[in-house]
């Protein structure tokens, strides 16, 4: 059985919990900083395997101490390109053979980034991989079709969203949610799959056509931390 290859990616947002980030980190993660999220690598007392994107959010002295570090690859692009700098770090972790993804500190701040970086999820170069936007509160995943289906672990009583995106999602089921779906569809249009509530856990999502969005959102912070 192949082992996993997990990375978290630290991207350069505020809201992040390095408490519980702290205690999800092990040993064999590769930890990504992306640009400014360089920070949150170093509060931790770390040193990333790769500084991505274009550095423009890295004081020079900082920079140059992870050129300094022979345990540290810098990949620098330029200010001006069609990426962001997040959206090249989920690319360089995709092609280095990473099958689950941490995205830390890529929720909340300014609307049109939170937006961007949800849509991310739904890179081709993605599909196959596990990939989370996780801030300690929420975890914001994508669910694709032909999957056996995906878990949502936490504690009975937290809110679990489910938003069709790009077009009509079709053949849902779920279970361990207070209102089940069986076989049916969401709009992205309509609010149906909104504030659903877990009563047990693990739940699951299936479908069979379309992309839905989770969005789980636990009742007490980060009570369940994921592995």
């Amino acid at each position: 059985m192949t082992a996993e290859k997990r990375a978290l990616v630290f991207a350069n947002g505020e809201r992040i919990d390095l408490a519980a980030v702290r205690e999800m980190i092990r040993p064999s993660d590769t930890l990504i900083a992306v640009d400014g999220g360089l920070s949150h690598v170093r509060r931790l007392g770390l040193e990333p395997a790769l500084l991505i994107g274009d550095l423009d959010s890295v004081p020079p002295e900082e920079a140059d101490r992870c050129r300094q570090n022979p345990g540290t690859r810098i990949l620098q692009y330029p200010v001006h390109k069609d990426e962001t700098d997040l959206e090249l770090a989920l690319l360089a972790a995709a092609r280095e053979g990473c099958t689950r993804i941490l995205v830390l500190a890529a929720l909340g701040g300014r609307l049109d980034m939170t937006l961007a970086n949800i849509f991310l999820l739904g890179l081709p170069e993605l599909e196959g991989v596990d990939v989370r936007l996780e801030d300690g509160a929420e975890e914001v995943f994508l669910i694709r079709p032909g999957e056996q289906g995906r878990e949502i672990e936490g504690q009975i009583g937290d809110r679990v969203s489910l938003l069709a995106w790009g077009g009509p999602a079709h053949g849902i089921r779920t279970g361990g949610l207070y209102y089940p779906l069986r076989g049916e569809s969401l709009y992205p249009e309509r609010t149906r799959g909104i504030s659903n509530l877990m009563t047990e856990n693990p739940a699951h999502v299936t479908l069979q056509a379309g992309l839905l969005i989770c969005i789980h959102s636990r009742q007490a912070g980060l009570s369940h931390r994921p592995g």
